[in-house]
């Protein structure tokens, strides 16, 4: 979803239109049906068919069927039509989707897996009421309000629905904890939880910052500008910012965030819509923080929407070098609107352009279903592996305002290219992760060495705690037993990659999620380039080419 954008009615004047109205009863004053001024006669033909048809299949059709569920799923049909992001969403559903871009909820602040069917935790949320009352990473919940939970397929939807709830609300939770021969009731109270965007914010070494930004929700601007702030205290001159698997989010806090990084009165972004009223145009206006210094932009193929606009305005005026892989190619813009039952319309009204004039949104025109195999074909093609294989059409050049040559067609092709770990491809290392297997160890194993762990600092752990071969053996055997036979040359293709996830599963339970990314980062291919790129002078491209 996107930032709303004003929405227009325009005039129903034609007499067919006033003569149906009559004749349904109150068709134009009960609901907002509004045909545009284009083809307002096949559209009311077109609603009134479809009115039609279901009450045809609802009082006849030889079995009882459900017309709203009928409803809902022509209107999804239809949207398919359209294009890949025109959604709607049932009123069932609309809470949910919508508390991804908000700032904070009420629950119990606690962040759980699943494993072998049983709800665990892996840490508490610093502050919050799970934190306050003693809940530790390993407790395995066994019922919420008494209502079993564990052992019975329950979904992570369908947890976080039974842990979230009305602020001062009451909620107690049965655990089942290490040691501990029966299980204990713990009674919490819910409370707002910041449900943070920007997921971490640290000095990667003495100069050079690093900001993981995961959407950009209605809080994110004032999590990045704090955590910005932060940073420039402990003396941070360069920056990386990282924008990896961010699917999007709010267009206004995206641009607000790019405005932090260009001076000056300069586009950040353009949207083009059906004649005038959806066309915009976004400058930055405001003098930022950090408009100076080295900045490399991490991307890959999970960054979308939003995310494109700021790597593209930053690309396309020479700010920061982009570094990692082409972005996914979302570049259509949605307006949200409420009906009346309380689902929501996510319409497609205008398409995104950076400044250069690029269009961010890939073709779709072969239909949903090759669209949504993209990703899956880029890496049959070869593409995530190799820069050589993505051909640009030479129509589709364009330049930044130095005069490097970038181009279109769809998502954001990074300067500096990063291929994929290919250690992460191996069959037996995707089982180890599909049945959740790495994590449960590294819990395991946390809850067993618990005090000899935290008995370290954070900065000790980093330097001096190793992942044995026999912890390494121990996943192999947990992997064993359940029904996963041990294969050694597989477990040796991604046997780093493994210890790297188990010492930072191990320090997200020890110490929080900075320690957590800082093990990642040890074996991260694309922090190590960025790295390169702010010492050698690359990551500050306006400083390089002026020189020449």
């Amino acid at each position: 979803m996107e930032a709303p954008l004003r929405t227009a009615r325009r005039p129903v004047r034609q007499p067919l239109l006033l003569a149906l109205a009559l004749g349904c009863g109150v068709l134009l004053g009960a609901n907002p049906f509004r045909p545009s001024s284009q083809n307002p006669d096949g559209t009311v033909r077109g609603y009134l068919r479809f009115k039609e048809v279901l009450s045809y299949v609802d009082r006849d059709y030889v079995d009882s069927v459900n017309a709203e569920a009928l409803s809902d799923y022509a209107i999804g049909r239809m949207l398919e039509q359209l294009d890949p992001h025109s959604t709607f969403i049932p009123a069932k559903q609309q809470q949910q989707a919508a508390s991804f871009l908000q700032s904070d909820f009420d629950g119990v602040g606690v962040e759980f897996n699943i494993f072998h069917d049983t709800v665990t935790v892996v840490a508490p949320l610093s502050g919050g009421p799970a934190d306050l009352s003693g809940l530790q990473p390993g407790d395995r919940i066994m019922a919420v309000n008494g209502e079993r939970v564990s052992g019975i397929h329950i979904t992570t939807e369908q947890m976080f629905g039974k842990l979230r709830g009305i602020r001062g609300s009451k909620v107690v939770l049965q655990l089942l904890r290490r040691r501990q021969a029966k299980p204990i009731n713990v009674a919490l109270i819910r409370n707002r939880i910041p449900n943070n965007s920007v997921d971490v914010a640290y000095l990667l070494d003495k100069q050079t910052g690093y900001i993981k930004i995961s959407r950009f929700a209605s809080g994110t601007y004032d999590e990045f500008k704090q955590a910005l702030g932060d940073l420039r205290r402990q003396g941070m001159t360069s920056l990386v910012l990282d924008l990896r698997g961010n699917p999007g989010g709010y267009l206004d806090r995206a641009t607000k965030l790019a405005d932090e990084f260009i001076g000056g009165t300069r586009k950040l972004v353009y949207t083009d819509g059906k004649g005038d009223q959806y066309d915009t145009q976004t400058f930055s206006r405001v003098t930022g923080e950090f408009e100076e210094g080295p900045l490399v932009v991490l991307v890959d193929e999970g960054s979308a929407s939003a995310a494109e606009v700021v790597a593209g305005a930053l690309q396309d005026h020479d700010r920061a070098l982009v570094v990692g892989r082409r972005t996914f190619g979302k570049g259509l813009v949605q307006q949200p609107i409420a009906l009346n039952d309380g689902s929501e319309l996510r319409l497609t009204i205008a398409r995104y352009y950076t400044p250069s004039g690029r269009s961010i949104q890939k073709s779709y025109r072969k239909g949903l279903a090759a669209y949504e195999q993209d990703l899956q074909n880029r890496l049959r093609h070869g593409e995530l592996f190799h820069a050589d294989s993505i051909r640009f059409a030479d129509s589709l050049r364009y330049h930044t305002d130095y005069g490097r040559t970038v181009y279109g067609g769809g998502g954001i092709m990074p300067d500096l290219f990063v291929p994929r770990d290919t250690s992460a491809f191996s069959a037996y290392y995707t089982r180890l992760q599909s049945h959740n297997l790495v994590r449960e160890y590294a819990l395991k194993y946390f809850q067993e060495h618990k005090a000899e762990i935290e008995a370290l600092r954070p900065e000790q752990y980093l330097s001096s705690f190793r992942i044995t071969d026999a912890q390494l053996q121990g996943l192999v055997e947990l992997a064993a037993h359940d029904g996963m036979p041990a294969n050694p040359t597989h477990l040796r293709t991604c046997a780093s990659l493994l210890r790297n996830q188990l010492k930072a599963y191990i320090a997200r339970s020890a110490y929080g999620k900075a320690t957590y990314y800082a093990v990642l980062h040890e074996q991260d291919v694309e922090i190590k380039q960025a790295l390169l790129a702010v010492s050698n002078g690359s990551a500050n491209p306006i400083q390089k080419l002026s020189m020449k």
